[in-house]
């Protein structure tokens, strides 16, 4: 029963109290809701951003892991290549030089992964006993005994650098007469590139107390024997006198190459186009031979190298560290972030449910921080813009559509469209060459389904349209744009008619480098013809010499006036003769050209050529059926003829054979003669090739200098190497000189070819 002075409650306002009571609990569980929602919204996008800006990251690595194995490799092989040309055609060196050129390298400090630097040489099988008793006798315990399998071709490593207890085991092997080894040899020797095995395992490798073994592989490049052809295959397989080559360990190759990011990747190279666990050469954190990763990585990349013709597979995974970034990422702390700012809300509209002063309060704060968190917003739209607007290229960016949404100012001055003309139009038509649409089109929308397109990849080199229609040449740079509609592009687009400016003016340059060059060429020719007017007025000088002395002496006796003027007459027909040497080499010596028969003039001057070789020599023609005619000069011919027959004599020291061969010969534009300088045509050659001590180099680049000789004081004049030069160019034909030091000289005029069927008769036969 209520109390007296207490009014009665009812009992119907109770529920009602405790409904309303209930109502802030209400909103505050739906903003908790709502907050988590949106957080979940927000923390999903962050993390799909972290994850692609990850991946991002992974492939720039990962593409900059594979150019530097390609430069590596590529810096190795000029390695071996420089080595060949310090050998220039010999593998005959001695030990301490070797030693001292390797030195110079300093290729252990340089060139991580070089296990040595060697020599192979060809062992003459006669001599293989001898020169295995020699190595041995060298203080060399670990040389290799040559197998007895293949024996049509024997090797030997001649040299190794550096000379350590492993590399030591290699010294004397036979490559050759392993097949991993030997196919990779021929392929060098038959290219004449470098050319690198299969994977192995090194001949160094399994010495006492060394680590595991390793895989690795060797790089060889051939060498050639100095002043003999190799253009063809037959060629360098005559020619090949041994290789150079370096052995690799892969894992010692391989050390270092990633730099401070190599935990990022997971490495694995592979030789040739197969992942199989027997052809795998690395893997980085365990052996070449260790087994195949059961993790399935979040990034992966593979790619096909070229080890001097020999393909290679690099497999390039994410590590576990690199992906743990993605945990690291912005998800987790927004996550946390909106759950946290999601019991704020909640907190606050029970508060402000409950409580309307403090509510409102409240209110105003969170009024002020949305307006701070607004204007950092705009702050940072603001400073991106900035950023875009002062950048050096232009910048474009296209939504999955192919309209313009961005467009900085950049790309207004190289374009010509302003910024509000550029916006919302179409990129393709408004930058695309008519011709290239379609294919840009496709392009464009492989990439908003994907977000790659092998077009679009990486930085390349395109033509773009200005408002005017002028075509600018550009350089893209492309990158993806995830939107809930698909891939967008961003684009920074650099114009490189500056660069190209440069790069035509560098070709300038050289242009006129080689300009001075020439007048350098022509400023030594001149110094030449000093020479030879001095040398021309010596012996002039001598023959007035002789005809004033004849003159002075029959001007003082009456007597003896024939043999005197006999005298004058012979100072005179020398002089004619020197003449004619310098008109020859000068090119203006009067010709006579007629259609020759050389089968015919040869005969004619048989008995002259063998008087003038001598007894001792024997002179043999080598004259095919079917000779053309030639177009030139016989009187002249007979005198070139007869100097090369007295050159080949002198250079026999009258002991010897004189071998005079005719042939024919067409040049075609593509030849390996025509780019020696010989134009394209057709040609009947006169080669005369003896048996004598042969050029040296230095000797043959002179050659053809007028006076210029080897031969004693008073033995010859030097002109008569010039003269032939000199009629074979005013022929409208060619000469070439063929010498080995040691084997003989071989000189070979090549004379137009008559097409008349018949030939001019000849002069008078010369006298025998």
């Amino acid at each position: 029963m209520p109390h007296p002075h207490q009014p009665p409650v009812p009992s119907t306002d109770r529920p009602a109290l405790r409904g309303r009571a209930f109502v802030p609990f209400l909103l505050a569980a739906f903003v908790l809701l709502v907050s988590l929602g949106v957080t979940w919204l927000v923390a999903a996008n962050a993390r799909h951003t972290a994850r692609s800006e990850l991946e991002n990251t992974f492939h720039y690595r990962a593409r900059d892991l594979e150019r530097l194995m390609a430069d590596r490799m590529a810096v190795y092989e000029q390695v071996l290549q420089g080595t060949r040309g310090f050998l220039r055609g010999s593998v005959d060196i001695s030990r301490a030089d070797f030693a001292q050129y390797y030195g110079v390298l300093r290729l252990n400090e340089r060139f991580p992964g070089f296990e040595a630097l060697g020599i192979a040489t060809i062992v003459d099988p006669a001599r293989l006993a001898a020169h295995e008793a020699q190595v041995r006798a060298e203080g060399y315990p670990g040389y290799a005994v040559t197998p007895a399998g293949r024996r049509d071709l024997l090797t030997a490593i001649a040299h190794i650098q550096p000379l350590t207890r492993r590399n030591l085991r290699a010294f004397g092997y036979d490559m050759y007469s392993e097949p991993t080894r030997r196919a990779a040899m021929d392929a060098a020797r038959d290219t004449g590139r470098a050319a690198s095995t299969a994977k192995l395992t090194l001949v160094q490798e399994g010495a006492a107390g060394d680590s595991a073994p390793q895989s690795g592989f060797l790089m060889y490049v051939p060498v050639y024997r100095a002043g003999q052809a190799h253009a063809t295959v037959e060629q360098r397989r005559a020619a090949i006198v041994g290789w150079v080559y370096a052995p690799f360990r892969t894992a010692d190759l391989m050390h270092g190459l990633g730099g401070e990011h190599a935990a990022d990747l997971e490495v694995a190279l592979y030789d040739g186009r197969t992942q199989a666990v027997e052809a795998l050469l690395y893997r980085s954190g365990g052996a070449a031979g260790a087994g195949v990763s059961t993790r399935r990585p979040l990034f992966a990349r593979n790619a096909l190298l070229d080890n001097a013709g020999r393909p290679w597979t690099l497999a390039i995974r994410s590590s576990p560290a690199f992906e743990a970034g993605l945990e690291r990422g912005p998800g987790r702390a927004i996550a946390f972030g909106g759950a946290g700012l999601g019991l704020l809300l909640a907190f606050i509209v029970w508060l402000l449910a409950t409580e309307r002063r403090r509510a409102l309060q409240l209110a105003g704060a969170m009024t002020v921080e949305l307006r701070a968190s607004r204007d950092r917003i705009d702050a940072e739209r603001a400073r991106i813009r900035l950023i875009l607007q002062n950048a050096y290229d232009a910048f474009v960016a296209v939504d999955p559509s192919g309209c313009v949404t961005d467009w900085n100012a950049q790309a207004c001055a190289l374009f010509g469209w302003k910024e509000e003309e550029a916006l919302g139009r179409d990129a393709i038509a408004l930058l695309v060459p008519a011709g290239q649409r379609e294919e840009e089109r496709a392009c464009l929308k492989r990439f908003a389904a994907s977000g790659a397109c092998a077009r679009l990849s990486g930085p390349y080199e395109t033509t773009a349209l200005d408002r005017h229609g002028q075509e600018i040449p550009v350089e893209v740079a492309i990158t993806a744009l995830p939107t809930a509609r698909g891939h967008g592009v961003t684009a920074f687009v650099r114009d490189i008619r500056p660069r190209r400016d440069a790069e035509a003016r560098e070709r300038h340059r050289q242009q006129r480098l080689d300009e001075a060059r020439g007048a350098l060429l022509r400023s030594q020719k001149l110094e030449a013809v000093g020479k030879l007017t001095g040398g021309v007025a010596h012996d002039f000088n001598n023959i007035l010499h002789i005809i004033s002395v004849n003159v002075q002496l029959m001007l003082r006796h009456g007597e003896g006036e024939r043999k005197r003027l006999l005298g004058i007459g012979d100072a005179v027909e020398r002089g004619k003769k020197l003449s004619a040497q310098l008109l020859a080499f000068a090119r203006r010596q009067p010709l006579h050209p007629s259609v020759v028969s050389l089968a015919q003039l040869i005969e004619r001057m048989d008995t002259l050529l063998h008087r003038a070789a001598g007894d001792a020599i024997a002179i043999r023609f080598a004259i095919p059926p079917g000779l053309w005619h030639a177009l030139v000069d016989p009187n002249q011919l007979e005198n070139v003829l007869l100097n090369l027959v007295i050159n080949a004599r002198d250079a026999m020291d009258g002991q010897g054979s004189i071998v005079i061969a005719l042939d024919n010969l067409a040049v075609a534009p593509g030849d390996a003669l025509a780019d020696t300088g010989i134009a394209p045509g057709e040609f009947v050659t006169v080669a005369v090739r003896d048996t004598g001590s042969g050029m040296p180099p230095d000797v043959m680049e002179r050659a053809f200098e007028p006076f210029f000789t080897t031969k004693p004081e008073g033995k010859g004049t030097g002109l008569g190497l010039s003269m032939a030069h000199g009629f074979a160019e005013q022929s409208g034909g060619h000469i070439r000189l063929a010498s080995t030091p040691g084997a003989g000289t071989t000189v070979t005029l090549y004379l137009p070819r008559a097409l008349q069927e018949t030939a001019d008769p000849l002069s008078a036969p010369a006298p025998h």
